[in-house]
């Protein structure tokens, strides 16, 4: 077992589905395995969704399979999602799981009440970079190898809000500039700032992460704080 920093290049371990499913599972979601081979989770409410989608591979972020798929609907009985946010495989499963429990804790999950600045602020405070020239829109890590920032959305990125020309936050980690990404996650313009921020704050943490095995490309950009 290694114990490594940085959090957002650490690799899901393999365990993606398993470490997610027992989140969620923990808070109380329902989970039905549907006919396209996915397996569907729902909170008590009826308002938060979750998909283990890798199955169907359903289309890619960065050249990656997107795993999973969240969303939120003002409505249990509505048949449409307000927003949903996308990740890849390899994405650090502490970044979604945390994502997961802001989630669940939200009163109203369809609804934000906080500015695009509350995740600038919240990877701020973990010791991410403003970029120079897109200050109020990206934040870079100190070894410029993963990235938040508000964007154009790219295809495939469902929102409630039909128009085509809406900004969305988009995350990635690319070990080695100009190489294959580790993972990618991109969030529809409606997904509230504050869960963007839960879930920016969760990457950005500087504490080691457990792992059995390090992500392929990656392990020269890693620290292995400790070796059991």
């Amino acid at each position: 077992m290694y114990w490594v920093t940085p959090r957002h290049l650490a690799g899901d371990d393999g365990a993606l589905a398993e470490r997610i499913g027992d989140t969620l599972t923990g808070l109380g979601w329902r989970m039905w395995p549907t006919s396209r081979n996915t397996l569907l989770y729902v909170s008590p409410d009826g308002l938060r969704g979750a998909e283990w989608i890798l199955a169907a591979y359903p289309f890619e972020l960065g050249g990656l399979p997107v795993a999973w798929q969240l969303s939120a609907r003002p409505h249990a009985a509505s048949a449409m999602t307000e927003w949903n946010a996308y990740f890849t495989a390899g994405v650090p499963h502490e970044a979604l799981a945390d994502l997961l429990l802001a989630l669940d804790a939200c009163a109203t999950p369809d609804v934000g009440f906080e500015g695009a600045e509350a995740v600038l602020t919240a990877l701020g405070a973990r010791g991410w970079l403003r970029d120079r020239d897109r200050p109020g829109t990206t934040a870079t890590d100190p070894g410029f190898s993963g990235s938040v920032s508000l964007e154009m959305l790219p295809p495939l990125i469902h929102d409630a809000d039909p128009r085509d020309d809406l900004l969305g936050w988009q995350a990635w980690a690319e070990p080695v500039l100009g190489a294959p990404y580790l993972w990618c996650a991109s969030f529809s313009a409606s997904v509230p700032h504050e869960l963007v921020a839960a879930f920016a704050s969760s990457l950005a943490a500087p504490g080691p992460v457990p792992r059995r095995r390090l992500p392929e490309g990656a392990e020269d950009r890693l620290t292995v704080v400790h070796r059991s």
